[in-house]
């Protein structure tokens, strides 16, 4: 019983959009053509064989000019895969008498010798299988034109580009000295556990997904909002609270400030245990196993008018934020502006919660915590 493919299913079979812009796709569609045109062009006008361009160059140009970085593509990859895969291709044409058998047991050398030389490159397995169908008997195939096209068009892609500003051949660069959630070691393990090739070379790898999490942090930051983090229903005070019941219900809840609102709970100000010390009059007692005991008196310090309230201590000029406003919005007010708690309002202008410090970095540790790079 055969099922018929639903529209969903065949999308799955369309390819993802390029990742690359039309200046990058014609700069490696220009660098292809030059280098096989030099490539073929040197080889013709020596006239050493008749043959003086292998079809399977072109492949080996998409590599060196579209994937530069790859494994596949550096110039040890392209010059002694084909190269190599060229002589598996002559022997087995001399040694096995049947053309079918003779190309497919010549690609499948060709590659177990390319992977044992640290060598492999896909266009060498073409460059077996052409010299089987040619058949190219003579050993003098290999060097030239493969050998001779494959340098040449090494060369020329060393030269165009670093002249457009691709690094070819690449060199493995050492990881930054900040710290990372995964060293080189994770990524070998994981590669190494999945058993397969890679296009992209390990370092350039690294850095990727190192970018890719930077993007996810922001991603997440603007994503997540004030209301998602913040302590919801904060212990409050008015603007009538006396001293000593503000500074009991700080201890008692173990927090470190008030907002103050009004009867419509808008915040009118904030009230901190820093403004205590500053203005109103505390007194250090001995506690239980000696340690200090706050006590706030009913006065305030010296020259003070007034009831001892809140309203006398408290900051009127409050940084506040609403509550559907983004973390990355607010991180900045926490790290450069010293600031320690944000009361947050909801559309009404009500409070609806306060955010800390301790909200903040809880919520950074969720994703972003940095685990310690391993040796």
């Amino acid at each position: 019983m055969t099922t018929t493919p639903t529209p969903r299913s065949w999308r799955a079979w369309w390819p993802a959009a390029p990742t690359i812009d039309g200046t990058e796709a014609l700069r490696i569609a220009a660098g292809a053509a030059l280098g096989l045109f030099i490539s073929g062009g040197v080889c013709l006008l020596a006239g050493i064989g008749s043959v003086w361009l292998v079809a399977p160059l072109g492949a080996s140009a998409v590599l060196v000019f579209g994937l530069p970085s790859s494994p596949l593509a550096q110039p040890w990859a392209v010059v002694a895969g084909n190269t190599v895969s060229a002589l598996v291709g002559v022997a087995l044409l001399r040694l096995v008498p049947w053309p079918l058998p003779a190309a497919a047991l010549a690609v499948g050398g060709a590659i177990a010798l390319m992977v044992a030389l640290r060598c492999l490159h896909p266009p060498g397995g073409a460059v077996a299988l052409l010299t089987v169908l040619i058949g190219a008997h003579d050993w003098q195939f290999a060097f030239f034109p493969v050998f001779a096209n494959s340098l040449l068009l090494v060369a020329v892609g060393v030269f165009y580009n670093r002249m457009t500003g691709r690094a070819y051949p690449h060199v493995a660069h050492p990881p930054p000295a900040p710290v990372r959630r995964f060293s080189d070691a994770d990524i070998d393990a994981v590669l190494a556990r999945h058993n397969m090739l890679m296009h992209t070379p390990r370092d350039e790898l690294r850095d990727l997904l190192e970018e890719a999490e930077v993007q996810a942090h922001g991603r997440r930051l603007r994503e997540l909002r004030c209301a998602d983090i913040m302590s919801h229903n904060p212990v409050t005070a008015e603007h009538s609270t006396t001293l000593p019941a503000a500074w009991a219900m700080l201890r008692q809840h173990d927090v470190k400030a008030l907002p103050v609102v009004d009867a419509m709970r808008q915040v009118v100000g904030i009230v901190t245990q820093a403004d205590f010390m500053r203005d109103a009059r505390v007194d250090v007692l001995e506690g239980p196993g000696g340690k200090p005991r706050w006590q706030v008196r009913t006065e305030l310090t010296p020259g003070s008018e007034g009831p001892a309230v809140v309203g006398q201590i408290m900051s009127r000029r409050v940084r506040v934020a609403s509550h559907d406003r983004s973390l990355a919005d607010v991180v900045p007010i926490f790290s450069e502006t010293g600031h320690h708690h944000i009361p947050v309002i909801g559309p009404d202008g009500a409070l609806v919660g306060i955010l800390t410090q301790t909200d903040v970095v809880r919520a950074l540790r969720q994703f972003a915590d940095p685990l310690p790079a391993s040796a």
